[in-house]
């Protein structure tokens, strides 16, 4: 019965003329949408970069003793995962309406680096990559964090009796062993931060959908683009989830004796499995020497 509504499925949508395949074929390598795609992908690789920066450094201070440094990381974490991240996009947008000029440099001292316009320095590709990795940096500490717990505390206090320091600890000794628990969240974080990245359309950065946008509404092919724009999404999200696989993988070399089997493995022990029934001569027929009549 699966079989039968799945074959009737893409029948439907293989047959059916409003959803103009020529048309998807015809736009599915242009210019734009290639450039749009370069864009996401850039967003994407930026935004994880920030976030797993971000996130390290807040795991490590929510496990600080002292007061003041945990609470500053529970405030970051409560405020970027209790706004929308699409609210915060349009902030960093809007930056110039709060502060008109932007001054970067050493405070009580003296010393700048820039001085300059807002909008001059936070364009609309800047200020996406800072509200997409921002927020990420809230949800990659608590990622890292119940990685660190993951980890026994005779770990720790292993390494301290031989006279480490915490920092030392946390970088050779806890955070390599909570990879294993990293791993499978972080990479689940990557693919939704692919996807994430199309709501900076709506402050005109110029990625896949919006690009995809842009060639629709001029040429009227709404659902061709938009099959166009989701079928570059499916593609580089099945090769985010190919990587995931093998990096979740080599992570967990030392929790079990042995490694599952890679995809390609699976089908080729299936193909030997059923080339071997299928040359297998048939098994005899063992009678009890009685006939039923």
């Amino acid at each position: 019965m699966v079989l039968v509504v799945l074959a009737a499925a893409i029948k439907s949508v293989a047959t059916n003329p409003r959803f103009e395949w020529h048309v998807v074929r015809q736009y599915f390598t242009n210019s734009a949408i290639l450039a749009g795609l370069r864009i996401t992908l850039e967003l994407t690789v930026i935004a994880m970069a920030m976030g797993i920066v971000i996130g390290v450094v807040l795991a490590v201070m929510r496990r600080s003793p002292v007061p003041v440094v945990s609470g500053t990381a529970w405030a970051y974490i409560w405020f970027f995962r209790g706004t929308p991240v699409l609210v915060q996009l349009l902030f960093w947008e809007f930056i110039s309406a709060l502060y008109p000029k932007i001054v970067l440099g050493i405070p009580f001292i003296g010393v700048t680096f820039y001085h300059g316009n807002a909008n001059a320095l936070i364009t609309a590709f800047t200020a996406a990559a800072l509200g997409l990795g921002l927020n990420e940096g809230a949800y990659m500490a608590e990622i890292v964090r119940a990685g660190i717990l993951s980890v026994e505390e005779g770990q720790t206090e292993a390494a301290q009796s031989l006279g480490m320091s915490r920092l030392k600890t946390m970088r050779l000794i806890v955070l390599p062993q909570a990879m294993k628990v990293i791993i499978p969240p972080t990479g689940n974080e990557t693919i939704s931060m692919l996807k994430t990245t199309s709501l900076a359309s709506v402050i005109s950065v110029r990625d896949l959908l919006f690009n995809a946008q842009i060639i629709y509404a001029r040429t009227f092919k709404t659902i061709p683009l938009l099959i166009v724009a989701s079928i570059w999404y499916l593609i580089v999200t099945s090769i985010l989830t190919f990587g995931q696989y093998y990096l979740e993988r080599y992570f967990g070399k030392g929790t079990s004796r042995s490694l599952p089997p890679t995809p390609f493995q699976r089908l080729r022990a299936l193909f030997r499995r059923n080339l071997t029934t299928f040359h297998q001569p048939p098994a005899p027929i063992i009678t009890s020497g009685t006939e039923h009549r």
